[in-house]
């Protein structure tokens, strides 16, 4: 199962809510107060962030098994446990897309 979740946005201006990931020192909104899913993203200076997944706007997927969909594809950010126990990965695809996995916890 792949469904579509949230875009993300790069910014370098403070959002109004944001909410702090420890595990890669970003500023993040809540997509699913958007009307279209955006959530924008602000990345400290010393944030290990670094390459495509920080310069580029990325698609974000809720999917059973991130291991399984993510087979193949470049890896930019290994999984790591972001808000409310959620596995999330990034990824390149071949035509230099950057994708989000997103496993909730079962």
């Amino acid at each position: 199962m792949m469904k579509f979740d949230h875009i993300g946005l790069i910014t370098d201006i403070k959002k109004e809510d944001e909410s702090w990931v420890e595990a890669t020192r970003v500023w993040v909104t809540d997509y699913s107060k958007h009307p279209y899913r955006v959530e924008w993203l602000r990345y400290e200076p010393d944030s290990p962030v670094t390459g495509p997944v920080r310069e580029k706007p990325h698609i974000a997927y809720e999917v059973d098994d991130l291991a399984k969909v993510s087979e193949g594809l470049k890896v930019l950010l290994e999984p790591f446990e972001a808000v409310g126990g959620v596995r999330v990965g990034f990824y390149e695809y071949e035509d230099g897309t950057v994708v989000e996995f997103m496993e909730y916890p079962k």
